[in-house]
């Protein structure tokens, strides 16, 4: 669990610096090179990392566990492309202003679209329900842009103090509000939604406390928070992704119909479901790097 910096020891807080001040200097180098080549090479970097902090060792196995029949040469493909998207999403996330110039324009289509500019008209609360799936937060962008009005968005504070501040400094360049998850985040979230506002919540982390459901025909623990939120608050509901282009740089943002009130673990199977067929049809754009089916309380999957 991130803490803060009082509560971390003198060693503690000497290499959470060491690398806050290394990360700083090596994504300020970036940032001078011109926008496609940062996001181009830092995909490249962590691509070619990735066996060194374990990135492909974690992509093969969740691979062999949700897709057993992938060919070898498919596997092979992944293990090198999804790092390479994280490492783009990495560098976009640094890169807020010219990220924000370049998607605020991105083409938006779906059969969600018609929906979701009628809720902003009638001023009803609407969940954008989304993945580390492509980059969600093209997604954020240009549907502010699109509607004019602001998509709040939760985020996870880093687990270092020092970097997190350049990191939720970046978030705040793409929109307001941001609302960090915990009691006080999550009060600030209801409160947009009881006004009416527009938020988005990536749904497809493993989770403590969540329900056992199924994510690629695997045991998979997943919150049920959002959905239950969507139902108490009326909101309306979408599945909403933000698909890489070929190029590597734009993004085409696809909304899904709204996703009809039931009960929470329907609506959260639902979920997964959708971001699965997504998945299915963009491989490479989905982040295997995740330890999505780990076990917890005794559920999930034990080969995750």
């Amino acid at each position: 669990m991130p803490v803060e910096k009082s509560e971390l020891s003198r060693i503690e807080r000497a290499k959470y610096r060491a690398s806050y001040f290394f990360l700083r200097a090596f994504i300020a180098g970036m940032r001078k090179l011109p926008y496609d080549t940062r996001i181009a090479a830092m995909g490249s970097i962590i691509s070619t990392v990735s066996p060194l902090v374990g990135f492909r060792k974690r992509v093969r196995k969740n691979l062999k566990l949700a897709c057993p029949d992938l060919p070898e040469a498919e596997v092979k493909r992944l293990t090198k492309s999804v790092p390479n998207t994280a490492g783009r999403a990495v560098m976009e996330h640094f890169s807020p202003e010219d990220f924000t110039e370049r998607q605020k324009n991105a083409k938006v289509s779906g059969p969600g679209i018609e929906a979701f500019e009628q809720a902003c008209a009638e001023g009803r609360p609407v969940m954008f329900i989304t993945a580390h799936f492509g980059h969600y937060l093209a997604a954020r962008v240009a549907l502010q842009h699109r509607v004019q009005k602001p998509i709040g968005c939760l985020y996870r504070r880093m687990a270092n103090p020092y970097f997190n501040k350049i990191y939720v400094d970046a978030f705040h360049k793409t929109g307001e509000p941001m609302f960090e998850q915990g009691r006080r985040g999550m009060m600030e979230m209801v409160r947009s939604l009881k006004k009416g506002g527009i938020i988005a919540i990536v749904s497809d982390l493993h989770a403590h406390g969540g329900e056992e459901l199924q994510f690629f025909g695997q045991p998979a623990v997943t919150s049920v928070l959002n959905a239950e939120l969507a139902i108490k608050y009326k909101a309306v509901t979408i599945p909403c992704y933000a698909v890489r282009d070929p190029n590597g740089l734009d993004f085409e943002i696809v909304l899904h119909e709204p996703l009809e009130h039931t009960d929470p673990t329907t609506m959260t199977q639902q979920m997964n479901d959708d971001l699965e067929v997504m998945v299915r049809k963009h491989m490479d754009q989905w982040f295997w790097i995740h330890r999505r089916w780990k076990m917890w309380n005794g559920l999930g999957s034990p080969e995750g």
